[in-house]
């Protein structure tokens, strides 16, 4: 029997948690990157969390509708300006090594003088899941979305504190200090300060144009008012 509505909606929200749970397991994570090697398996994981994630926003869609928060033209404004730092971020936060969250795949080393994006924040990553979760929830409204986008917006803001403890936990304080003295959990003076390249700008403004030409054939809704 072919799944629709709510069941759906359940089906996908279930897949998307196994799957940021298992792959990630010591033993599993250990056999999938003797197979594939570290950066396939990032890739690969990488790839896998996107279908899955676009199946789930479209499961939302098709769930039955229950308005929850206020609706209007103007929250759909939201993403529109919240999106580019989101994707800023995630550029950012790719573009170097990271000893302190997750997520770079560049190959700049981290300079603990001069650490980037993370004097924004040390989860450059996180705090774009943050950002992109809250804007669609307040843009959507309606219950389906409210607890997709709410359970991003809770697992990316435990995920900034858990990573902290963790990582000064396995460094020791000593490490961890002379790593994260010019870092952030989250400054605001560090984002007006942060000075992207040139590449970085034209590589988030085409991610960006890329997602509101996407949105509509991939997601079904279009992100314009």
């Amino acid at each position: 029997m072919m799944l629709t509505g709510w069941g759906l909606f359940m089906a996908a929200l279930a897949v998307f948690l196994a799957s940021h749970v298992i792959p990630v397991r010591p033993p599993m994570r250990l056999w999938l990157i003797a197979r594939l090697g570290l950066r396939g398996y990032y890739i690969g994981y990488s790839l896998f969390s996107v279908l899955v994630l676009v199946w789930l926003i479209v499961a939302a869609g098709r769930a039955p509708y229950v308005q929850v928060l206020p609706s209007g033209p103007v929250w759909r404004w939201v993403p529109l300006l919240i999106m580019p730092v989101a994707i800023a971020l995630v550029v950012a936060g790719a573009g170097g090594v990271n000893p302190l969250s997750f997520g770079a795949m560049g190959r700049r080393p981290f300079d603990p003088d001069d650490p980037g994006v993370l004097a924004v924040t040390r989860h450059p990553m996180l705090l774009a899941l943050l950002l992109w979760s809250l804007a669609h929830l307040l843009a959507n409204g309606d219950l389906a979305h409210v607890i997709l986008f709410g359970l991003f917006a809770v697992f990316a803001f435990l995920g900034m504190v858990v990573i902290d403890r963790r990582r000064r936990r396995l460094l020791g304080p000593k490490v961890w200090q002379v790593l994260a003295r010019k870092t952030a959990w989250l400054s605001l003076s560090g984002l007006v300060a942060l000075r992207p390249s040139f590449a970085a700008m034209v590589l988030t403004a085409a991610i960006y144009v890329g997602l509101l030409l996407l949105h509509l054939p991939v997601i079904g809704v279009s992100p314009l008012p």
